[in-house]
């Protein structure tokens, strides 16, 4: 499967090109063809790099998330960790967006997972007050809500709702 959807891609360009040729060169081609064959040329090399990606998809079950708990943020932080907060409700589109595209993703996951590095999750999908406090004492209004702590910024320095792996990377960085 691994080579077979290369050839084939090749095969679709290389008959995609010569249709062309021929078109130019006078020959009665329907342009509709051309146009069907370049769709498809599409949708094989999206699947074929949607498969060439060489990353574990279950990285992210390595993660061990400590249950929220705002006191033992600033102790973490001052003993050298870094503190990474994740806020989610479970009917929260963004935060699902959040995990597929970042947090999930098996190099966040590697840096996630570093000695130095603490995990706290908050799960905001019924009430609570403890979690509610949180986010409203650190300046957010519901979900998805993170938040990174660490030695250069004790106060820690808030995430954009829509993150990215850079924005995170950018972060971690930025606090140690």
């Amino acid at each position: 499967m691994a080579l077979l959807l290369p050839i084939l891609l090749g095969l679709l360009l290389t008959g995609i090109g010569l249709l062309i040729i021929l078109k130019l060169k006078g020959n009665n081609i329907p342009t509709a063809i051309i146009v069907l064959l370049s769709f498809m040329t599409l949708c094989f090399g999206g699947v074929y790099a949607f498969l060439q990606k060489d990353e574990d998809y279950n990285a992210y079950k390595r993660l061990q998330w400590q249950t929220l708990n705002p006191s033992q943020i600033a102790p973490l932080v001052e003993q050298g960790y870094t503190v990474f907060v994740d806020v989610y409700a479970d009917w929260c589109l963004p935060c699902r967006t959040n995990q597929a595209n970042v947090t999930h993703r098996e190099k966040v996951v590697n840096v996630l997972t570093a000695d130095n590095i603490i995990l706290m999750q908050g799960n905001w999908t019924e009430p609570n007050a403890l979690i509610e406090t949180y986010v409203t004492n650190e300046g957010g209004m519901g979900t998805p809500f993170n938040k990174v702590y660490g030695p250069k910024y004790p106060q820690g320095v808030k995430l954009p709702t829509v993150l990215t792996i850079e924005s995170l990377f950018d972060t971690l960085d930025a606090v140690n």
